[in-house]
């Protein structure tokens, strides 16, 4: 089986996070997707996938790309909602699914947000990028080089709206998880565009042709993408109580229909029962409470053996149902560690197990001051005295 856990870590503020993956399949966990991917929105740790880190063609799920750099230039002020953007031949002439925008005209930009996700329209998308890029082969070099800050390592733009000519689009499945988490995560107030159910301009209307969105309890976005190479694709999110997950699911293949209303509800219903499964089959739990004290660490000469050590965040792990009974903690000062320790000083580290459940380890900090070692204990030391 291909199919790979990886632990959860549910609090996003801790950065340091070291995971492994290991262990085999979680049986009950499938899809007929080639690939797929299951993310917590908190914290970006991989719950499970299907070759989700093997690049493929993303078709118009990319756009999610063309709207971060959108999105950056209105959360920083560099452009607003109501600025109007001019549409040029080459934007107008763009095939595929399209807003229809019209040529020589100037379009808002929140229409022209809701053109791109809702409407799926690659004659939007264009306009975006002429006017952000100073043509779309700029956009395209800017789409690149904010894909490596972002850290999507299998990402490739060669246009903006995810059509197959010019040939060369790549992204995996974790590439479209981590940016779908970092829109939801760092933009929530543009977020609501992506549940938007319809959108008319130029007196058509056109359904979002993310069906999820009106099926599965929670689900408020992302996109769709098809194209004959990538097959049908869908980024998706949900939230429930507390916990946020991200579903992506990539080359689904539906030969035997031949217009876009069966293979998107197809697409749907894949989508919904696999994202179904992975809020049953996986849970959150607490583990410790912000500065609650969790164990102790040995120091070299302080003025006492131990430091008691914390977690500075709550701390919770999302993992099967079946593994929480027998989860378990170990903490392990850094090596060498010696007195004086700050409080607050970052000392080691505390690692989680249980069945079938990778090792996750988090940093732990010293709860308290301690002090070095006075002479007299030092004396006292060197002859095996307390």
């Amino acid at each position: 089986m291909r199919r790979i856990f990886s632990v959860l870590l549910a609090v996003s503020a801790f950065a340091a996070l070291f995971f492994a993956v290991t262990g085999p399949a979680f049986a009950a966990m499938d899809t007929s997707a080639e690939h797929a991917l299951v993310m917590d929105a908190g914290s970006g740790q991989v719950l499970w996938q299907k070759d989700g880190f093997v690049a493929m063609p993303p078709a118009s799920m990319s756009k999610l790309m063309t709207l971060e750099l959108l999105f950056q230039r209105l959360a920083d002020g560099r452009m607003k909602l109501t600025d109007t953007l001019p549409v040029s031949q080459r934007a107008w002439s763009t095939q595929g699914s399209k807003m229809f925008v019209e040529l020589g005209s100037r379009i808002a930009v929140e229409d022209l947000i809701r053109g791109i996700i809702t409407q799926s329209g690659n004659d939007a998308c264009v306009v975006v990028a002429e006017s952000i890029g100073g043509s779309v082969e700029g956009f395209v070099d800017m789409m690149n080089k904010r894909a490596g800050q972002l850290g999507l390592a299998q990402a490739h733009f060669v246009n903006p709206d995810g059509l197959p000519d010019p040939p060369g689009q790549l992204m995996s499945a974790l590439d479209l998880a981590k940016l779908s988490r970092h829109l939801i995560n760092d933009y929530p107030q543009y977020y609501h565009y992506f549940s938007e159910k319809s959108f008319t301009w130029h007196n058509i209307t056109q359904p979002n042709r993310d069906l999820v969105i009106s099926t599965l309890p929670g689900a408020d976005g992302l996109k769709t993408g098809h194209t004959d190479a990538a097959g049908y694709g869908i980024t998706i999110s949900a939230k429930r109580d507390n916990q946020r997950l991200i579903l992506v699911l990539n080359g689904l293949r539906y030969p035997q229909y031949h217009n876009d209303y069966f293979p998107n509800i197809r697409r749907a219903e894949e989508a919904s029962r696999v994202m179904e499964m992975a809020f049953r089959e996986f849970r959150s739990y607490p583990v410790f409470a912000a500065n609650q004290v969790i164990g102790q660490a040995a120091v070299l000469g302080g003025a006492a053996p131990t430091v008691p050590v914390m977690v500075q965040k709550p701390l919770a792990v999302t993992m099967q149902v079946d593994s929480h009974d027998a989860i378990k903690t170990l903490v392990k000062a850094d090596p060498g560690l010696t007195a004086p320790i700050a409080a607050g000083q970052r000392i080691g580290t505390v690692t989680i197990t249980a069945p079938e459940f990778p090792p996750l380890t988090v940093p732990v900090y010293a709860a308290q001051p301690l002090a070095g070692a006075s002479i007299f204990q030092r004396v006292m030391a060197m002859f095996g005295k307390k």
